[in-house]
């Protein structure tokens, strides 16, 4: 080997000919290249992959700003560098300046929670406390301004360095949508979309002065406190029971089910007494649902005859008037059942009474 390809080899080694970066990571979202002490030789080749973007600094002041493709570094595509350090057309000679990569795809799956319970002012049960969870996707939108606001001077910022502020974000977003919205809390569950989406047109424009936004935001659970849910779930049963007086009767005949099959004891004999009143008050109440029959009417009463002398009724059988004294003539009714009679019959021909 000569002393010049020595030397050439020696020189070459100072500067730096491709820049890239092979993402490893699930959760990067701004990474500096790692110079290593060398500059940049003029005609390197610059790749930046799907879901990257580069932006180069010039002594701390952004420059340009390169989309997914593949580039031979020049002052013809690197107007503002130029421009910044004065080159002038032709100029080959290596320069430093720093490079960031930003990773630009979609950040899935990131974790929501509220801390505390979020106050709401429902209009049948007041104040109520709500606790709420879910997940969101995020992505950087504007790169420049992400660099500017969050990154500053540090060699790598993850996802983690952004989602504190997301989340608190995304917490005062949702509580708004939710006392916005107007929805009672009974229908809470069944607006889970709606309230996603009036959640992610209201927290948007709050994260963008960090350069990121919000691409999914999905509620898996809304809960209500202990004593609210508790009187859900009762009226849930009072509507599946529907006519309370069967069911009424229905829970007496199983309390005296159980009372007579477990006699033994003062508790049994106790249970069983009062599933008897119960079963008492039940069957009182069935037949006071039944409807009531007519009263029965009384048999007539056997009929008389009346005096000849002054019309007053006469008790039959009798022989006086008892208004007049005037003397009957024959019994014309039967004292037993009080039909007519026949003159000289000696028994009454209907219910054979004698005469």
């Amino acid at each position: 080997m000569g002393i010049f390809d020595a030397i050439g080899g020696l020189v070459k080694s100072q500067f730096i000919d491709v820049i890239e970066w092979t993402d490893n990571t699930s959760n990067t979202l701004v990474w500096k290249y790692d110079m290593g002490g060398k500059e940049i030789m003029m005609g390197a080749q610059l790749t930046v992959r799907e879901s990257q973007v580069a932006i180069f600094v010039n002594e701390g002041e952004l420059a340009d700003v390169y989309a997914p493709g593949r580039y031979e570094l020049s002052t013809s595509n690197m107007p503002i560098m130029t421009k910044l350090q004065s080159w002038k057309f032709g100029f080959n000679s290596p320069f430093k300046a720093d490079v960031y990569f930003v990773n630009t795809k979609q950040f899935l799956d990131r974790k929501w929670g509220t801390a505390n319970p979020v106050m709401m002012r429902d209009a049948e049960f007041g104040m109520i406390r709500l606790r709420a969870f879910g997940v969101y996707s995020f992505k950087v939108a504007d790169p420049v301004v992400l660099l500017r606001e969050v990154f500053g001077t540090k060699k790598i910022t993850t996802a983690e360095d952004v989602e504190g502020q997301i989340k608190r974000t995304l917490v005062s977003g949702l509580s708004d949508a939710i006392a916005e919205s107007k929805i009672p809390a009974l229908d809470l569950a069944a607006n889970y979309d709606e309230l996603s989406t009036y959640a992610l047109q209201a927290i948007n424009p709050k994260i963008q002065p960090l350069g990121v936004t919000l691409t999914a935001f999905v509620i898996e659970n809304i809960s209500l406190p202990e004593e609210v849910e508790k009187t859900m779930d009762k009226r849930t049963s009072m509507g599946v029971l529907g006519d309370m007086n069967k069911y009424t009767q229905y829970q007496a005949a199983e309390a005296l089910r159980d009372a007579a099959s477990n006699p033994g004891g003062a508790a049994g004999a106790g249970m069983g007494m009062g599933a008897g009143v119960a079963m008492g008050q039940m069957f009182a109440n069935a037949l006071n649902q039944q409807p009531q029959q007519a009263p029965r009417q009384p048999a007539p009463a056997a009929k008389g005859s009346f005096c000849p002398e002054c019309g007053s009724p006469v008790a039959a059988g009798a022989k006086f008037c008892s208004n007049c004294g005037a003397k009957q003539a024959g019994s014309a009714v039967c004292p037993g059942c009080g039909q007519p009679t026949a003159p000289g019959m000696r028994f009454c021909a209907n219910c054979g009474q004698k005469l």
